[in-house]
């Protein structure tokens, strides 16, 4: 992806099912869950950098015992941070007491980390700081053996400041510790409940709290909590009693895998990271299903729970275009069938100029879809030598037949990926100054003043990259023309569920579609969906509907499009420049299990999508240079 946009967290859930010894003494190592904890977290890193955190539950502890411990990290490398640090405390006490080092139960009481349940978390900044204190997981009454909650999650919320979150409160609290809040407001609900109906069963409190953790049943808490929330979330907890649960959103926006045998149960967020962590097959991999939770309770049961009834699965589009891995088998066709159905508009645009037009890509996330460009363009090609096989039957030597078959799409790798300015631009302030300097050419790809360039993005959100860089770089090469393929659709409107895109006013569409507004004199509207959006900014979110929608209406996608390839043309750009963006009808064709398009068409599949991109453009409107949610 040319521009930088964070996006959506990774969670990883560890529960084993068997004693501790079992592990060592089959695996060689008393440290078989850490270990593949690590490998969960590091096959998700993408989608996470600004921080980390892992969660460990430890079940039959006795009195006094620690049973909860916690480490987080928002270092630059905070996955290796936070297991040096995990793994430099059991090398400690492998030095003071070597004769028990390798004893599963010994480490148990003694190493913070040694436990059957665990969870990790990798976080993007979607809301609130990139400080410590904003790191997953978080922690509620770490010392109760029957209310301790431990929780991570990769959502947003649309309707947060409904569940208690306010802006302008001096100490901020992240999302995730108001949905922290929630569940653990209904597990003291559901304590009482148990308490008052089995009040007398035993003789001392230490008891009661065994038989009350015994009774707790964590499918009405998860159902309640639920049903306060509004947007998209993939969220895991640990309790104190020995219950693990991952609870998804009833349109299934954010992904939720997970497998489990006879050993252990595991949850992540992309279905590769299983497969590679733990060898084992696609096929053995579940999907949770959406609106529903799976519990894995004290006996180490794990189930499906049905919390909300399924609504029409909406699930993230942009997972499959750009955020997760494409080891995963059927990501990996879905982008390159992205590329296949942008082939038709290319070469119209490029009048299948074989000899004279060079396809490229835009490192790195985009080479799929190349490789699904090049793959149609090949088979419009085959069909053009047939044709002209059999033009030419009568009179074909074989040197015109060695021209025909010779004939083949020019490929050239002619961005290259420039990793340390790229890891260096990470703020916005910053990035304006640096981003000439992301990516660097191949010179001598291209013949001066003849060929045409294609060049192929796996999606175009801010352009600015395009503009300070991408295309002034291609430009001096020389072709006469640069076309820029986009495989996703114009991205229109702000995400609410995870992706960091809220404000209107950095989306390269919208501020083309506003420039187009002025030049045809059109401000009127601009002044209209404004005053509809103040009238229903207290309206209860079901009852908002998108006002943006009505300015985009007033254009085609070609005429946003070739307003957005004015804008990335800057002066002294030789060349012509094109966009070219996928059709959101060919993007289902191509992820046809994964509607969730709401950034591109504004239709959002929850009740607070509206509310969030109305204040999103009332932001813009008023100068308010924040997010809308």
């Amino acid at each position: 992806m040319s521009d930088s946009i964070k996006h959506e967290c990774g969670v990883a859930v560890i529960r084993l099912l068997k004693p501790l010894s079992y592990y060592k003494e089959k695996y060689g190592t008393a440290f078989y869950a850490l270990n593949k904890l690590y490998l969960l977290m590091e096959k998700q890193h993408n989608r996470g950098q600004d921080g980390a955190g892992v969660g460990v539950v430890k079940l039959h502890m006795k009195q006094g015992q620690r049973f909860m411990a916690r480490e987080r990290s928002n270092s630059p490398q905070a996955i290796s941070d936070i297991f040096f640090k995990i793994f430099d405390q059991a090398h400690q006490l492998q030095k003071s007491n070597p004769e028990l080092a390798e004893d599963p139960e010994w480490l148990k009481k003694n190493f913070s980390f040694m436990g059957e349940m665990m969870m990790g978390h990798l976080r993007y900044g979607t809301h609130g700081k990139n400080d410590l204190d904003t790191c997953h997981p978080f922690i509620a009454n770490d010392s109760s053996s029957t209310r301790g909650l431990i929780m991570c999650g990769n959502f947003n919320l649309t309707n947060i400041e409904d569940l208690g979150w306010k802006e302008e409160d001096k100490d901020i609290r992240p999302d995730t510790a108001v949905a922290l809040d929630q569940v653990g407001m209904y597990l003291e609900n559901e304590i009482n409940r148990v308490y008052a109906q089995l009040k007398g069963s035993a003789d001392t409190d230490l008891e009661m709290k065994k038989i009350i953790g015994d009774h707790i049943n964590f499918v009405p808490v998860l159902r309640e909590a639920a049903a306060t929330f509004d947007g998209g979330y993939h969220l895991a907890g640990l309790s104190s009693v020995g219950t693990a649960f991952v609870m998804r959103d009833p349109n299934g926006i954010r992904p939720s895998f997970y497998f489990k045998n006879d050993e252990i149960v595991v949850a992540a967020s992309e279905r590769p990271a299983i497969m590679t962590a733990f060898h084992v097959p696609l096929e053995e991999i579940h999907e949770l299903k959406p609106g529903h939770a799976l519990i894995i309770d004290k006996q180490g049961n794990a189930e499906e729970h049905q919390l909300l009834p399924a609504r029409e699965k909406t699930s993230c589009s942009f997972e499959r275009i750009y955020f997760s891995r494409g080891s995963d088998p059927d990501i990996y066709e879905e982008r390159k069938n992205l590329g296949r159905l942008l082939a038709p508009a290319v070469l119209d645009e490029v009048d299948h100029d074989w000899k004279n037009t060079v396809f490229s890509f835009i490192p790195n996330t985009a080479e799929v879809a190349f490789y699904g460009l090049i793959k149609a363009a090949e088979d419009r090609l085959n069909d053009f030598k047939i044709e002209q096989i059999q033009q030419q039957k009568n009179h074909l030597t074989d040197e015109v037949l060695h021209q025909i078959l010779r004939l083949r799409p020019r490929i050239e790798k002619i961005a290259i990926k420039d990793v340390k300015a790229r890891t260096f631009i990470t703020q916005d302030s910053a990035r304006n100054e640096m981003v000439e300097h992301v990516y660097d050419i191949t010179y001598g790809s291209i013949r001066r003043g003849l060929d045409t360039i294609v060049v192929i993005d796996d999606s175009i959100v801010r352009g600015t990259t395009l503009k300070k860089s991408i295309v002034k770089m291609l430009d001096r090469l020389g072709p006469k023309k640069i076309v820029i393929v986009s495989s996703a659709p114009q991205i229109r409107y702000p995400d609410c569920y995870g992706i960091d895109m809220s404000k209107m006013g950095d989306f390269i569409a919208f501020r083309s579609m506003m420039e187009l507004i002025e030049l045809r004199g059109k401000e009127h509207l601009v002044e209209e969906v404004y005053d509809a959006c103040l009238r229903q900014e207290h309206l209860p979110a079901g009852s908002i509907k998108n006002e943006v929608k009505r300015l985009y209406a007033e254009f085609t996608d070609e005429e946003i499009a070739d307003q957005m390839s004015a804008y990335i043309r800057e002066p002294g750009v030789n060349a012509e420049v094109k966009i070219i963006f996928q059709k959101i009808e060919d993007l289902h064709k191509a992820c046809p299990q994964h509607k969730g398009d709401w950034y591109f068409s504004g239709n959002y599949p929850t009740a607070g999508g509206n509310k969030v991109v109305n204040r999103a453009f009332l932001n813009y409107m008023q100068g308010v240079n924040k997010r809308a949610y």
